[in-house]
């Protein structure tokens, strides 16, 4: 039976600081994911990348643009062209056909959309052509643009239930401390009992890319919370695929914490789009939070309602303090919900099945 590995590969490792792409580098990666496709595993590869590729082939003419957004869409509309025509050189060596999938934030919100992109996806993986995914920086506005490639990365990887997701960057893994302090050591294996993002992290992100390694770990988690196994590891390793894959260590390990279904996996990619949310008291809340026991949502443990949204929406569900405890598909409207919080014996607002709950 297959396996399925999603592979993100920052900016930082593609790209010098000139914007150059590193084909040293591109040829490793792609010769190592050609040896995963002989191995039996399905491969997705998320690239960053487009932006700084474009900045040695957009010319002077980008000076006579003064908007920031544009001057990057310009950059990526232009990189993404050879970024893609290296790739399909490299992996057609190989023996591998690639499909280029531009994503934004937007395709996650709504079911349908988010069904159809799985579907495509789904099909390429089947067709055993690798679809390399980047976001439509063209098209990505503020608001709807992801945090960086690495949410990106963690987003495909539940949609297509992966076994494992690798998050390629310029550095071994997670350091306990300043990864410049010789005393600091890469976390093997992390643990949520032992580690704690802000003790060890220091904030920041790369000259080229948008992301960090506070990024990279709360992606990490939160993936492996879903049924995925993630290494977060340095791209520059010729050999890093082989390790990771193989019984040799490399990076730090997030490993996977049970499974969870499609609908909970669509579900924790859609909670930063929620059309309203509910405020539910202490008891519900203790209730939801009870492991030992699947609850659905009632009004009765419902305070207050915030719209508009509309039967099949997605809401948040907040505690008395505002704290997001987590998101599900509501099952009719808040003028509905609103009608009957507060009451006993009404029809459940939000389903188990279609609940999702945060750390």
């Amino acid at each position: 039976m297959s396996r399925r590995i999603v592979v993100k590969i920052g900016s930082q490792v593609l790209c010098d600081t000139r914007g150059e792409l590193n084909r040293d580098v591109l040829g490793h990666l792609v010769k190592q994911l050609c040896a995963l496709s002989e191995d039996n595993w399905q491969v997705l590869l998320v690239s960053s990348g487009a932006v700084a590729a474009g900045s040695p082939v957009a010319g002077e003419g980008l000076q006579k643009i003064s908007d920031p957004v544009t001057r990057k869409q310009v950059l990526a509309a232009t990189g993404q062209v050879r970024l893609m025509e290296t790739y399909r050189a490299l992996f057609q060596q190989g023996g591998l056909n690639i499909a280029q999938v531009l994503a934004s934030k937007s395709d996650f919100q709504t079911r349908a959309h988010y069904l159809n992109m799985r579907g495509c996806i789904e099909a390429l993986l089947t067709a055993g052509i690798v679809p390399v995914v980047n976001e439509n920086d063209v098209v990505a506005i503020t608001e709807l643009m992801f945090t960086d490639n690495d949410e990106l990365a963690g987003l495909l990887a539940g949609m297509v239930n992966a076994d494992l997701l690798c998050l390629l960057s310029t550095v071994p893994g997670v350091f306990d401390g300043d990864p410049e302090h010789p005393e600091s050591s890469c976390i093997a294996t992390w643990d949520d009992e032992q580690h704690q993002i802000d003790d060890i992290v220091l904030r920041g992100t790369s000259a080229l890319g948008r992301g960090g390694m506070h990024s990279k770990i709360s992606i990490a988690r939160k993936t492996a919370r879903l049924g995925t196994e993630v290494v977060i590891a340095d791209g520059s390793d010729p050999e890093i695929l082989v390790r990771i894959t193989g019984a040799e260590h490399a990076g730090t390990r997030f490993p996977a914490c049970g499974e969870t279904s499609p609908a909970k996996r669509w579900l924790a990619s859609a909670d930063g789009h929620a059309e309203g949310h509910v405020i539910v008291n202490r008891g519900a809340e203790a209730a939801l939070l009870d492991s030992s026991r699947l609850t659905s949502l009632l009004p009765v443990g419902i305070e207050s309602v915030e719209g508009p949204f509309s039967q099949g929406d997605v809401i948040q569900i907040r505690n008395q303090e505002g704290a997001v405890l987590g998101c599900g598909r509501a099952r009719y409207s808040h003028e509905e919900a609103d009608r009957l919080k507060g009451k006993r014996g009404q029809k459940v607002l939000i389903h188990y099945d279609s609940l999702y709950l945060v750390d």
